[in-house]
């Protein structure tokens, strides 16, 4: 072998090197990085009552049992919305996205839904996440079947599922609104006035 060949072959050996470990080409949407932090149910039942202004013993029980059922989130959002419907119905929020070593990050979400439902109201929504690994995966649409019954001061919540995400979503609020529905929330970066 001559030399020629032989610095051409350790160039092309270095420079595949190089391409396969300084560039993340990988979608942000995909996870890679596991090992984000979660959050304890102590920390969250504190955020929820605080945020939600519902006495700690309150929303313990509506926590507890989320996390029985999805384990510690790696993320949640605080925020408001309005929803109201007459077998058809609009919901509308925004709220701010807290990760553990992340920016704050407004996000915004908004949907339809059918069924057996009536009335409106406005509530304060504490949102617990599960499997999101980066900010930017929140934003698609996450279907969801709610059976609550909201009355005045109510508590209710119900899971949001797409792509091994899980949301959470604990309302409490003013008004009325009771039945079952089914349709989906669609998260963005900015607010949208068109909820499909």
């Amino acid at each position: 072998m001559d030399r020629r060949s032989l610095i051409l072959s350790g160039l092309a050996t270095v420079g595949a090197t190089a391409c396969t470990t300084t560039g993340n080409g990988a979608d942000p949407g995909v996870t890679q990085d596991r090992s984000i932090g979660t959050y304890t149910v102590d920390e969250i039942k504190t955020q929820t009552s605080d945020f939600l202004g519902v006495a700690a013993e309150s929303v313990g029980q509506v926590v507890e049992r989320v996390f029985s059922d999805q384990g510690q989130p790696t993320a949640y959002i605080a925020g408001e919305e309005g929803s109201g419907a007459v077998v058809a119905g609009l919901r509308y929020g925004r709220g701010l996205m807290y990760m553990k070593d992340r920016p704050t990050m407004e996000v915004f979400w908004q949907g339809p839904s059918v069924g057996f439902d009536w009335g409106g109201n406005a509530s304060r929504v504490f949102t617990l996440c599960y499997n999101l690994y980066y900010p930017d995966m929140i934003f698609r649409r996450y279907p969801g079947v709610d059976g609550s019954a909201y009355l005045v001061g109510g508590l209710g919540v119900n899971y949001q599922r797409a792509d091994g995400i899980v949301l959470a979503p604990i309302r409490t609020g003013v008004g009325l609104r009771l039945g079952a529905n089914l349709g989906y929330l669609s998260y963005s970066r900015q607010r949208n006035n068109w909820p499909f």
